[in-house]
C-alpha cells in the first residue's frame, strides 16, 4: 500500500495506461478529506491537468492494492449535490452520468464522508446510488470521530444503504487497510455492469425529503456523545466573539507583517552579500565589454535584485499555512463574512480572496464555488486587488528605500506598519470595487450565508508546512529562472544598444532603445511623478510584477550607479516613491492573472473590463498620491 506520507510529484509522473482497465471516481463534498484520501492511494502516481474546455482541475492516479492489482483513481471535482450549481459540480455531474465527450464513465464510486459529518455524505449517497454504479462509502476521518466521542455503526449502515460503508484514515499510515480488504475482493471477482441510470435532478422538495432521510439514518446508526466543553469550543468563544474576534485578527495580520520585516532581513542580507560577490567575481573574471555588463547588469544585478525579497514571501507563507494548519483560516472566514456581505460580496468569496494573498490565479480560480454567476464575476475582478506574493519585492524596495528602519509606538516597526497599511488598503480597495459592483450588477437575490464546517484546533504538522514552503519557493524560483530571466536579457538589452556615438558626453543608456521607449512614454506617466526609467520597468513588468524590480535594477546598473535601494532614495522623491506604490495596490500588471480571468468568466469582455477599471484606478490613484504628497512638500 502507498502510505500517505508519499510526496506526489504529478507532473513527473503519469499513470500507466494499461493499469486503466478499472476506474474509481472518488467522489464526495468539499473539505471532506477527499485530496487526502487521493494522495494516500496514489501517492506519485499522479497526472495533474484540466477538462477540456473548462478550467477544472483533473487529477489522476494508479493506486495498487496490497495484492499487486492496479486500478485507476480519479478525483472528481468536490460536489454536494448532482444538481450542479458551479463549474465544478457540473463536470461531476456530466462525468458520472456520461455527458463529457472523450471522458469515460467511472466503472465503480468511492463516495467519500468526513466522519464527523455524516448528514450531507448520506444525502449524497442516497442521490449518487440512482446513478447505477457500484459504490462503496468511505467513513474518512473516523480517528478524529472517535475521538469527538461519536459511535458509528458502520455495519448497520452498511446494511439498510446496501452498499460497504467503510471507517479509514488517509492520513495515518494503515488508515487504509479496511478500504483494501474490500476493494481486492472486489476487483478479483469482477464489478458489476452498471445498471440503467434513475437520476433526475431533484427540486427543493426533494433534497428536503432526503435530508429527513439522510438524519433519520444518522438518528439510527449514530450515537451521538453529549456536547463536550473542548479546548476548540474554549477558543472560539474568544475569537468568534464579535468584538474581540475582528481584533484579534487584525492583531494576527499586524504581527505576521511586523516579523515578516524583522525575521527575513538577515536572510535577505546573506543573499545580498551573495549576488554582489557574483557581481565583483564576474567583473574580476571577465574582461571589461558587453559580455560583463549582460552577466553582471542583466543577469546576476536582474535576477538578485528579486531573490533577495525571497525570505520575505517564504515567512509571509509560513504564517498563512500556520494559520491554516492550526484551524484558524475557517474562523477568519466567519468573522469576514458580515463585512463582506455589507459590501456586496458573496460569504463564500472569502476563501478565493484570501487564496489571492498568494496569487491572484489560485483565487480567481477558487471562485468557482460560489453558486450564482453574478456573485462569482465579482469575485473575479476583485480578486486581481489583494495584495498578492509579486508585488511584495515592489513594496519592499520600495519602503526599505524610503521608510527609515526605526521603531515607533513602542517597539514597532515603521517599515512594518506601512507594508501592513499597504495589504489594509488592497483589501478595502476590494470591498470598495465589491461595493460599486453590487448596484452595476443589480442584483435580484440576496446573498446565501455562509455555511462552513469549523475544523477542530490542532498543531501544524512540520512536513506539511515545509512542503508547502518547498512548493512556493520552487514557483518562486522558477519564475526567477524562466519569466525574469528572459525579460532581463530583453531589458539589457534594450539598454545597452544602440551603443553612445562617439564624442558622447551623456550616460550610455541614454542613448538606448530603452531610452527612447522610456521617454515616449514618459509624458503620459509625468503626471504621476514617474520617470522613463520608471516606465521602461513598468512595460515589461506586465509579465510579471517583480519584473518591474529587476527591470529597475537592471537599467540603474547598466547606468553606472550604486545598489538600487541607495540610488533610488538618491534619484527619486517622496511623493514619487508613495505614487508607485499607489499604483501598485490597483495596476494589472500580471499577463497571466488577466488569462485566467478571461478562461473563468467565459468572456475576453470582462478579462478587458478588469484591465480598464484597474488601470484607471492606478492612474488615478497615483496621480491623487503624487499630487498630495508634492503639495505637502514631499516632491
Amino acid at each position: 500500500m502507498t502510505s500517505a506520507s508519499a510526496i506526489p510529484a504529478p507532473q513527473d509522473i503519469l499513470p500507466d495506461p494499461d493499469a486503466q482497465t478499472i476506474e474509481a471516481a472518488l467522489v464526495g463534498a468539499p473539505n471532506c478529506g477527499k485530496t487526502a484520501l487521493f494522495n494516500a492511494m496514489t501517492g506519485a502516481t499522479q497526472k495533474v491537468g484540466n477538462y477540456s474546455g473548462v478550467t477544472v482541475e483533473r487529477k489522476v492516479g494508479i493506486a495498487t492494492t496490497p495484492s499487486g492489482r492496479k486500478f485507476s483513481v480519479i478525483d472528481l471535482p468536490g460536489t454536494h449535490s448532482l444538481r450542479a450549481r458551479s463549474p465544478d459540480e457540473e463536470v461531476t455531474r456530466d462525468v458520472l452520468l456520461g455527458q463529457r465527450p472523450g471522458e469515460r464513465v467511472p466503472d465503480m464510486l468511492l463516495a467519500v464522508a468526513d466522519a464527523t459529518n455524516l448528514r450531507g455524505a448520506l444525502r449524497l449517497v442516497n442521490e449518487l446510488k440512482k446513478v447505477g454504479l457500484p459504490i462503496v462509502l468511505i467513513l474518512n476521518m473516523i480517528d478524529i470521530a472517535r475521538h469527538r466521542g461519536l459511535q458509528i455503526d458502520h455495519e448497520a449502515l452498511s446494511a439498510e444503504l446496501g452498499i460497504p460503508v467503510i471507517p479509514a484514515t488517509a492520513v495515518r499510515r494503515g488508515g487504509l487497510d479496511a478500504l483494501w480488504e474490500v476493494v481486492d475482493p472486489m476487483l478479483e471477482a469482477g464489478l458489476p455492469e452498471r445498471r440503467p441510470s434513475t437520476w433526475q435532478a431533484p427540486s427543493s422538495h426533494d433534497l428536503r425529503i432526503a435530508m429527513r432521510e439522510a438524519e433519520r439514518l444518522v438518528t439510527a446508526h449514530v450515537v451521538q456523545p453529549p456536547a463536550p466543553d473542548t479546548a476548540s469550543a474554549r477558543i472560539d468563544r474568544v475569537v468568534l466573539h464579535p468584538v474581540a474576534g475582528p481584533l484579534i485578527l487584525l492583531g494576527i495580520l499586524f504581527l505576521m507583517f511586523q516579523a515578516v520585516f524583522s525575521w527575513a532581513a538577515p536572510f535577505m542580507d546573506a543573499i545580498d552579500a551573495v549576488f554582489g560577490w557574483l557581481g565583483a567575481l564576474v567583473a574580476q573574471v571577465v574582461p571589461a565589454g558587453l559580455v560583463q555588463s549582460f552577466l553582471a547588469d542583466g543577469i546576476v544585478a536582474g535576477i538578485g535584485s528579486v531573490i533577495i525579497f525571497l525570505p520575505q514571501i517564504l515567512f509571509t507563507f509560513l504564517f498563512i499555512l500556520l494559520l491554516e494548519d492550526f484551524g484558524y483560516m475557517a474562523r477568519a472566514a466567519f468573522l469576514m463574512d458580515r463585512v463582506m456581505g455589507k459590501a456586496g460580496l458573496n460569504g463564500r468569496a472569502f476563501i478565493p480572496l484570501l487564496s489571492s494573498f498568494a496569487c491572484a490565479i489560485p483565487g480567481i480560480m477558487a471562485a468557482r464555488v460560489i453558486d450564482n454567476r453574478r456573485d462569482r464575476l465579482t469575485t473575479i475582478l476583485v480578486a486581481p486587488l489583494m495584495t498578492c506574493s509579486a508585488r511584495i519585492p515592489v513594496y519592499t524596495l520600495i519602503i526599505a528605500a524610503f521608510i527609515p528602519n526605526v521603531k515607533v509606538f513602542g517597539g514597532l516597526s515603521l517599515q512594518g506598519l506601512v507594508m501592513f497599511g499597504l495589504y489594509a488598503a488592497g483589501v478595502f480597495s476590494v470591498l470598495i470595487v465589491a461595493f460599486v459592483a453590487r448596484y452595476v450588477f443589480a442584483r435580484e437575490e440576496r446573498n446565501a450565508p455562509l455555511m462552513l464546517d469549523l475544523p477542530d484546533y490542532k498543531m501544524p504538522r512540520p512536513r506539511n508546512i515545509a512542503l508547502g514552503l518547498y512548493q512556493r519557493a520552487r514557483v518562486f524560483l522558477r519564475r526567477a529562472g524562466t519569466v525574469i530571466f528572459w525579460a532581463m536579457v530583453v531589458i539589457w538589452a534594450l539598454s545597452t544598444f544602440p551603443q553612445p556615438p562617439e564624442g558622447a558626453t551623456q550616460p550610455a543608456i541614454n542613448y538606448s532603445l530603452a531610452a527612447m521607449i522610456g521617454k515616449a512614454v514618459a509624458p503620459i506617466l509625468a503626471p504621476l511623478g514617474f520617470n522613463w526609467q520608471i516606465a521602461v520597468a513598468l512595460v515589461p513588468g506586465m509579465a510579471a510584477r517583480e519584473v518591474a524590480v529587476a527591470g529597475l535594477a537592471t537599467v540603474y546598473a547598466v547606468s553606472g550607479e550604486g545598489g538600487l535601494i541607495h540610488t533610488l532614495a538618491g534619484q527619486w522623491s517622496l511623493a514619487t516613491a508613495l505614487a508607485l506604490l499607489a499604483w501598485y495596490i490597483f495596476a494589472p500588471q500580471c499577463i497571466s492573472t488577466l488569462a485566467v480571468i478571461r478562461r473563468e468568466a467565459g468572456s475576453a469582455k470582462w478579462m478587458w473590463v478588469a484591465v480598464v477599471y484597474m488601470f484607471a484606478l492606478a492612474y488615478l490613484a497615483a496621480f491623487a498620491t503624487y499630487q498630495i504628497a508634492a503639495a505637502l512638500g514631499a516632491g
